[in-house]
């Protein structure tokens, strides 16, 4: 009898750098957004690294979570209207360069994963019109109306404080179900605003995006540019299900206690079948999290201004002792700072 599989959940990842603004609205409630972060499984220390990646289904669910706790429904829409490019790096930087509304959503496209990845972003020209359109693409992340709604609240805003304070959408679209009082939605965007739709869309006047703002800095782009193009990289994720278990391990090593339960919730998996699905790849968790620490020792070795503490702390390591007896077991020899 052939095995009846249930696909693994991608390995979805956000940076830190894209909910600044969202943790911000809790400076005054830090009780509550200790008891969100917990309960969505978010470890608090990490959210001092913009560049830090938390899991992508972890903060669309903590994302939803907020909008109840703070008693608004139209809680991301709102935060998105209020959007600054600042508030996402070197995207919004990028953003803000670019000399057209058509180049700007151009590069939302093409370096929205180094943001987040698992999302499909694209535009394409219809007729008369530019059409932008935002997806997360792993469809187990549900339900994720605030997401959308802040994102493309936030992208209506950046061409508005870029471009033209007075710029509106011909329309937009949703995948989830209409709100109550959608009226607050529209008057947010200033456009018609449809529900229920297929993808999350901005649909704009081609004429209007394809108009020249300002001259371009290409030496300043061609260096964000080529940023953005090194985190993509880093958080490219293979399709074997050891390359997405050692993903997470690179997420939470040394900061989570790391358990075959754990990995499994978040590729949607029972332990058992995780590890069986594992040994058909010739791998398990414990190769996979020494492979993973073999790798981020040579890299933080090499760094400077990296204690043995640090690095012990780093892996998941009690102390600089036990790092440097663990790294002499697979190494042959004990650490050095000159490793590469």
């Amino acid at each position: 009898m052939n095995e009846t599989r249930n696909p693994t959940r991608a390995v979805a990842f956000i940076r830190v750098s894209a909910i600044k603004l969202l943790l911000e609205q809790f400076d005054n409630r830090q009780e509550k957004a200790r008891e969100l972060l917990s309960r969505h499984g978010i470890m608090r220390p990490l959210l001092s690294d913009p560049y830090a990646v938390i899991p992508l289904q972890r903060f669309v669910a903590f994302f939803e979570d907020a909008a109840t706790a703070l008693d608004d429904p139209f809680f991301g829409a709102k935060l998105g209207a209020v959007f600054k490019p600042g508030d996402i790096g070197p995207v919004g930087m990028l953003f803000s360069l670019s000399p057209s509304i058509m180049d700007a959503f151009d590069r939302i496209s093409k370096f929205a994963n180094s943001l987040q990845n698992t999302t499909n972003s694209n535009i394409v020209m219809d007729g008369d019109t530019l059409v932008w359109s935002y997806r997360i693409s792993d469809n187990s992340i549900w339900p994720r109306r605030q997401d959308a709604e802040y994102s493309l609240a936030a992208s209506c805003q950046l061409v508005r404080s870029n471009f033209k304070a007075s710029w509106k959408p011909l329309e937009v679209h949703f995948e989830h179900e209409m709100p109550a009082q959608p009226e607050v939605i529209r008057r947010i965007f200033r456009s018609p605003v449809l529900f229920k739709q297929s993808s999350n869309r901005i649909v704009m006047n081609r004429e209007e995006a394809v108009q020249i703002y300002r001259n371009e800095n290409k030496e300043l782009s061609l260096i964000l540019e080529r940023h953005m193009s090194d985190l993509m990289s880093q958080t490219y994720v293979g399709q074997s299900l050891s390359s997405k278990v050692k993903s997470l391990i690179g997420l939470y090593i040394g900061r989570r206690h790391i358990t075959v339960g754990l990995l499994a919730e978040e590729l949607g998996l029972t332990p058992r079948t995780l590890q069986r699905r594992l040994g058909e790849e010739g791998a398990t968790i414990r190769n996979l999290t020494l492979s993973c620490r073999q790798e981020l020792a040579r890299n933080l070795l090499s760094a400077e201004n990296s204690t043995m503490s640090d690095i012990a702390q780093a892996l998941g390591y009690a102390d600089g002792a036990v790092f440097c007896r663990a790294f002499k077991s697979w190494a042959g020899h004990p650490p050095s700072k000159t490793e590469n």
